[in-house]
């Protein structure tokens, strides 16, 4: 058996020799990369923290001690040292080990929100109670990448933090240079000057080793001088920064010094107030493929291909499919070059959120903020106010952070200001912190605002150029992750809405059916099945969701039931919105709205959520053939019952 095998909890790491210990991280990394490259998922971070995440299980008494870990991403390392190496295979697939913290998995695990810069708030107030409640004995540590400290709920922790003098908390920054891309702002400089200067403790040795060889006087001046190191401090080394809000600091570390960080560790709990642990290391430690990947280390990996069955030929090679992403980039380009006006703002995310090619092009005209979605969106609107058309290109569920500054600070004003939200709807595999099904509710109360939801990628360019000639408020383009279906072309118009099916000969107009976003396909193949069991529908592609064309009146009278389907909460989506129309103008045609239930979705592929959720062809035919039965049957016969001779007739 392999060392990793036997380690059934952090409490069989205690007795573990240094050999023992770096043969345990070899076979960490081994793990991580079989299991990681195979079910896709996060490799650079984890690969990152491996002797950093023994240290801490060494040093701690994880669940006494709590761990958590910020972003979540960086806890597979966490998970096969508490018990789940059994598991560890099923990784991201459904039923099986989450990509992020997880409570319902481990007593370990405590905070399963992967939104970054969340660890130090969470742990200011845990630590403030286990003090008021008299529970002296535990200390509360979080692990924060330095990128997570560009948010400035973090900064806002560190200052409640620093005044918290008798808190037994650790802050462990995982200082590797990056969050997704590496890492931007004036802490992440003052962070890489830390990494590269040694001067201050150089300095402090030849100090101590000179001054207190001098005889009677050494010791008395030593004293003297180390009394002086907080101006040392400021000339040699900006670490000065965090002792300055009061925080104990210790580094920088070496992260992949096992020995050393359990010692910087031990150091840090033998503290009676927080500390700060910097700890330096290098994503994708280990593993030569991520180390020599300059774009983001092997931040998160796709899952490999499953392998043919014996005897099955593999296919012939077909042409690529697209990202929805790829064909947002693309377009910015395309408008970058004829706009000079439009900007692109980023969060940490150039990369992932497809900006990367604009900022290739245009290399003055994109600003990553980093883990800052709150201060991008109004920074967004002081660059709409001076004349720019910003386009924010951020994941869907992250706007959740934004949406104060969107609504008071972009909408109130009425700037133009165009938010793209990668990863709407239904992300799968990521888990319930990632799902972008939200934003379709949330963006419904803000005045003026326009949101668009493109059904294909041609799509996806034609309404981001709407969305930017838009001069009077902000608008928002959604659309999902992953790769781009089948176009589905218009064969009609209603309004400012395309018609993408009718009525088939013979069949009546029975649905009006609208599809938000790619769900507009969907409903195509529905509307096909129930045309064929002589149901006649009406498919209909809004393509702006927000405000409601007020068209779809004129069209519900027209039919016997309206039918909204979305991949976001039912909730105040899209599917109110029409009802609410529908009602407000006295319109009688009943409305059925098809969407998620409001509950945080359990990781799986999205076509599994979608089936779970029953907004696939065959179930929408089906519940739609129910909806439409019942609304061509007569009301059943009122039963009239004769009284019985006990029963006192009423008076006539």
């Amino acid at each position: 058996m392999t060392f990793l095998e036997h380690i059934k909890g952090p409490q069989d790491l205690k007795g573990l020799s240094t050999e023992q210990l770096a043969m345990l991280a070899s076979e960490i990394r081994d793990v991580l990369v079989e299991t990681v490259t195979r079910t896709s998922g996060h490799l650079g971070p984890n690969l990152g923290v491996v002797e950093l995440t023994i240290a801490l299980h060494r040093v701690f008494d994880s669940p006494k001690d709590k761990l958590i870990f910020d972003t979540g991403h960086q806890s597979y390392v966490h998970k096969l040292l508490t018990g789940r190496y059994d598991t560890f295979a099923t990784l991201r697939q459904t039923g099986g080990l989450s990509g992020y913290p997880s409570r319902e998995e481990s007593e370990h695990d405590l905070v399963e929100n992967s939104h970054a810069s969340t660890s130090l708030s969470y742990a200011d107030g845990m630590a403030k109670a286990y003090k008021l409640r008299g529970e002296y004995g535990r200390t509360v540590v979080a692990v924060i990448g330095d990128g997570a400290l560009t948010g400035g709920m973090a900064w806002e922790a560190l200052n409640n933090i620093a005044v918290a003098r008798d808190s037994k908390l650790v802050i462990v920054v995982n200082d590797n240079g990056r969050s997704y891309q590496p890492t931007i702002g004036g802490l992440a400089s003052h962070l890489n000057s830390i990494r590269v200067s040694q001067r201050y403790e150089q300095v402090l040795d030849l100090i101590k080793t000179t001054v207190t060889a001098a005889p009677i006087v050494g010791n008395p001046l030593f004293g003297a001088l180390h009394g002086a190191k907080k101006g040392l401090k400021d000339f040699l080394q900006p670490q000065v920064l965090f002792e300055d809000l009061g925080i104990k600091y210790i580094g920088p570390i070496d992260g992949h010094d096992e020995a050393m960080m359990e010692h910087a560790l031990r150091k840090a709990n033998e503290y009676s107030g927080p500390v700060l642990v910097h700890a330096i290391t290098h994503k994708g430690f280990g593993y030569q493929l991520a180390e020599q990947n300059e774009e983001d280390c092997l931040h998160q990996v796709p899952a490999a291909p499953k392998p043919l069955a014996v005897g099955q030929a593999a296919a012939k090679p077909s042409a690529a499919k697209r990202a929805w992403t790829d064909v947002f980039a693309d377009e910015m380009v395309v408008i970058g070059g004829r706009r000079p006006d439009v900007v692109g703002i980023t969060a940490a995310m150039l990369h992932p959120v497809g900006l990367a090619p604009f900022k290739a092009a245009y290399p003055d005209r994109v600003y990553d903020v980093g883990i800052a979605e709150q201060h991008g969106m109004t920074m967004a609107a002081g660059l709409a106010m001076a004349g720019l058309h910003p386009v924010f290109a951020v994941y869907a569920t992250f706007l959740n952070r934004a949406f104060d500054q969107l609504l008071m600070d972009v909408a109130l004003h009425k700037l133009p200001v165009t938010v793209c939200l990668d990863r709407a709807g239904v992300t799968g595999p990521d888990g319930a912190s990632h799902n972008g099904m939200w934003d379709g509710s949330i963006l419904q109360v803000i005045p003026g605002l326009r949101v668009a939801a493109p059904r294909d990628g041609s799509r996806v360019a034609e309404l981001l150029n709407e969305a930017v000639g838009v001069g009077d408020g902000p608008t928002v383009v959604r659309y999902p992750k992953g790769t781009v279906g089948a176009e589905a072309e218009a064969v009609g118009v209603l309004g400012s809405m395309d018609v993408l099916a009718v009525p088939g000969e013979g069949n009546g107009r029975d649905v009006l059916l609208l599809g938000a976003g790619p769900m507009a396909v969907t409903c195509v193949e529905v509307a096909r099945r129930l045309n064929d069991h002589g149901i006649g529908v009406t498919v209909v592609d809004p393509r702006w969701v927000k405000p409601v064309d007020p068209a779809v009146l004129g069209a519900a009278r027209e039919h016997r039931l309206v039918a909204v389907v979305e991949d976001n909460g039912r909730v105040g989506g899209f599917g109110d919105a029409v009802a609410r129309l529908l009602r407000d103008a006295d319109v009688d045609t009943p409305v059925k709205t098809y969407g998620l239930r409001q509950e945080f979705l359990a990781h799986a592929a999205r076509d599994e959520i979608l089936e779970a959720a029953g907004l696939t062809p065959q179930h929408l035919a089906r519940q739609l053939t129910e909806a439409v039965a019942r609304r061509t049957q007569p009301p059943p016969a009122a039963r009239v019952e004769e009284p019985s001779s006990t029963t006192e007739r009423l008076p006539e």
